[in-house]
C-alpha cells in the first residue's frame, strides 16, 4: 500500500484517524499545532512530523485528512485542494452554506475529490438498513426518528445540534433521497447560556414524510437509535446493542377494520450483518478515493445537504419558528 495520506489534527478524534490510516498502510505524515503531540504520533507510527505547509508542498502526499476545529474546515480544505490534493474533512463540512459552496467549487476547479466524514454512512448496519429501504422491502417510508443522547462531552465552540445531529441528518437524507422542505427546532440551554444542551429537530418532506431527531449531551445514559417506519415493516438500528441485535426488523401489519385500523404485532427479526468497524470502512473508502477512480459516498453535495438542514435548524432555534430550507 502506498503511503500517500496525511492527517492534520491528532487530538480527541484525529488520533483514531491516524491509527486507522496507519493500519491501512497509507499514513505518510501527521500534523498538529502541538508539536509534542504530533511528534509522539510520528514516532509511534514511524511517519513524518510535518507542518501544514510541508504537507501541501510534498508531492508524494495525495490525500489530506482534516480533523481540525470546524471554523478551519473551509479555509484549510481549499488550501489542500488548491495544492492538487484530495481532502477528507470531518463533520460538519463547513460553518455555513457559502463556505460549503466554495469548497465544492474548489474541488471541481482543481479536479480533486472532497469527502466529508459522516461516519454512520459507513456503518455496516446502516448500509444494510439503506438496502432494505431502497429495495422496497419496507414499503413506502412513513416516519423516521433518531435519538442521539449521552452524558457529555460538553463543547463551548458549538451546540449539541451541530455536534451530534449531522450524523442523524446524513442518515435520514440518505434514506429519503431528499432534503426536507421545513425544519423546526426546539432546544434548551442549561449548562451555558445560548449553547443548546438538548434539542429536537422536526423535519417535514414534500412527500408528506415527517422525521424528528433528538440530541442531548445532558442525558443520564447513552442512546443511539434510528427508527424507520415503512408501510410493510419497521426497522430499528440501535447502536448500543450487541452486534447481533443492532438491526431489528418488525413486520407489523396494519389492517382496515371498520372505523379504526387494526394493528397486528409480529415477532422481531434480527438481521444478520457482517461485522466491521465503521471508521475503518470510512478510512478505506478515502484510500480508494485517493488511489482509484472512486467518487466519495459522502461528497461535498451530500455535506451541503446536511449543512442546509443544520443551518435551518439554527435559524429556527433563534427565531423560534419553522424555517423553509428554500428561504435560507
Amino acid at each position: 500500500m502506498e503511503k500517500n495520506i496525511a492527517v492534520v489534527g491528532c487530538g480527541h478524534w484525529g488520533k483514531n484517524l491516524v491509527r486507522n490510516f496507519s493500519d491501512l498502510g497509507s499514513l505518510a505524515a501527521v500534523c498538529d499545532p502541538n508539536a509534542e503531540v504530533s511528534q509522539k504520533y510520528a514516532d509511534q507510527y514511524l511517519v513524518k512530523n510535518y507542518s501544514f505547509s510541508e504537507i501541501l508542498n510534498d508531492l508524494s502526499i495525495e490525500g489530506v485528512v482534516l480533523a481540525v476545529p470546524a471554523p478551519l474546515h473551509a479555509s484549510m480544505a481549499i488550501e489542500v485542494m488548491n495544492a492538487g490534493k484530495h481532502v477528507y474533512v470531518e463533520k460538519p463540512l463547513a460553518m455555513n452554506n457559502l463556505e460549503a459552496e466554495k469548497m465544492i467549487a474548489s474541488a471541481e476547479e482543481n479536479g480533486v475529490q472532497l469527502m466529508v466524514g459522516h461516519l454512520l454512512q459507513y456503518h455496516p448496519i446502516f448500509m444494510v438498513l439503506r438496502t432494505l429501504v431502497e429495495s422496497g422491502e419496507m414499503g413506502t417510508l412513513q416516519y423516521i426518528y433518531s435519538n442521539r443522547l449521552s452524558f457529555g462531552k460538553v463543547r463551548a465552540e458549538e451546540d449539541v445540534i451541530w455536534s451530534f445531529a449531522p450524523h442523524d441528518i446524513s442518515m435520514i437524507l440518505s434514506l429519503t433521497g431528499h432534503e426536507p422542505e421545513i425544519v423546526r427546532t426546539e432546544s434548551t440551554s442549561i449548562l451555558q447560556p445560548d449553547i443548546a444542551d438538548a434539542a429536537t429537530l422536526h423535519l417535514e418532506f414534500k412527500s408528506g414524510l415527517k422525521a424528528h431527531i433528538s440530541v442531548s449531551w445532558l442525558h443520564p445514559y447513552k442512546e443511539q437509535k434510528l427508527v424507520v417506519v415503512g408501510k410493510n415493516a419497521m426497522a430499528v438500528f440501535d447502536d448500543t446493542k450487541p452486534w447481533g441485535e443492532k438491526l431489528a426488523l418488525y413486520r407489523h401489519v396494519v389492517r382496515s377494520c371498520g372505523s379504526l385500523p387494526s394493528l397486528e404485532k409480529a415477532e422481531v427479526e434480527y438481521i444478520e450483518v457482517l461485522e466491521s468497524e465503521p471508521l475503518r470502512n470510512e478510512c478505506q473508502h478515502f484510500v480508494d478515493v485517493v488511489t482509484g477512480d472512486v467518487a466519495p459516498l459522502t461528497n461535498g453535495k451530500e455535506g451541503l445537504g446536511v449543512l442546509n438542514v443544520l443551518s435551518a435548524a439554527s435559524l429556527s432555534q433563534s427565531r423560534n419558528e419553522a424555517v423553509r430550507i428554500e428561504n435560507l
